[in-house]
Order: structure tokens, then C-alpha cells, then sequence
């Protein structure tokens, strides 16, 4: 697989940059995201993760997606915007992305070949999937978009992985 710190990925203002350069020796939580989803209240978890953890190496960055019933249809800033507005969000947002299909970002062609605790590998089920990303670049756990980012066994995770 390759390293995933390495791919270059578009932040939501434009910038060029790698999840390395956007967060450098840091545990990474990568989630897709959406705005007008069920699951959107996640939003506050995630903040409430990086809160809480940012200090100690966790980054969480959010991969805005429109691939699940049109439910991200906004532009980079409208999603900034609301995301900052409604839940205070303050980590980074990517550029909007496909995360399956023909034109999935090369980040996730590597990230779905990952299997979940079931043994499950392949697509993308819905937004809010999980992926907790090691410093070095390898995948530590895929987390399905129905565990909230505050469930004990996420929490855990990143507990038992924070570089600092």
C-alpha cells in the first residue's frame, strides 16, 4: 500500500498538500463528510475529539463528499462555512472529493482496499466513514459511519494510539 502521508490531496482553501504536511507526526482521524446527512450531528463529536486530543497528536480532518444522495452540495466555502457556523469546527476540511467509484481520490482507492473489524474491505458505505491513520501512514482501524466519533471503542483507539 502506499503511504498515505504521501498522497497529494487539495485543502478546501485551495492548498496543495499531503496529510503529512497537514498533519505532521500526528494520529489522524479522516472522515467523509456531508452536510445535509442524518449523521451531520457527527460533526460535533469530531470537533469534541480534536478538542479534546489535539494537544496530545490526534488531527482530525474532514474529506467533504457529494456521492451519497447529493447530500454535500455546497461549494468549499458554503461547507466551511456551515461546519464553522453549526458545530465550531476548526480542523481542516479537504477540497470536496469522490471517495468511490471511477473518480474516488487516489487517497481513498488505497483507503477502501482497508477492512473494517469484520473483515470487510471495499466501498465507501455512507458518509461519516472513519479511517484512524497511524503517524507512520498505516491504516489503524476503519470505523463505519454509524459509530459516533465519541463511542468508547473510537476513543479508545485513539487513546491507545496518541504519539504524545
Amino acid at each position: 500500500m502506499t503511504n498515505l502521508l504521501t498522497i497529494p490531496v487539495d485543502l478546501n482553501n485551495g492548498t496543495e498538500t499531503t496529510l503529512g504536511e497537514v498533519a505532521p507526526d500526528n494520529l489522524i482521524l479522516l472522515v467523509n463528510t456531508a452536510s445535509e446527512c442524518g449523521l451531520t450531528p457527527q460533526y460535533e463529536g469530531l470537533q469534541k475529539l480534536q478538542d479534546t486530543y489535539g494537544d496530545r497528536g490526534l488531527a482530525v480532518i474532514g474529506a467533504p463528499c457529494n456521492q451519497f444522495n447529493e447530500q454535500e452540495p455546497g461549494s468549499d466555502q458554503d461547507i466551511a462555512d456551515f461546519t464553522k457556523q453549526e458545530f465550531g469546527v476548526t480542523f481542516p476540511l479537504l477540497h470536496k472529493l469522490e471517495v468511490n467509484g471511477e473518480h474516488a481520490h487516489p487517497l481513498y482507492r488505497e483507503l477502501t482496499r482497508v477492512e473494517d473489524t469484520d473483515g470487510t474491505a471495499g466501498e465507501v458505505e455512507w458518509n461519516f466513514e472513519k479511517f484512524l491513520i497511524a503517524p507512520t501512514g498505516e491504516v489503524i482501524a476503519r470505523i463505519r459511519p454509524k459509530v459516533e466519533p465519541e463511542a468508547s471503542e473510537v476513543v479508545e483507539l485513539i487513546e491507545l494510539n496518541l504519539p504524545k
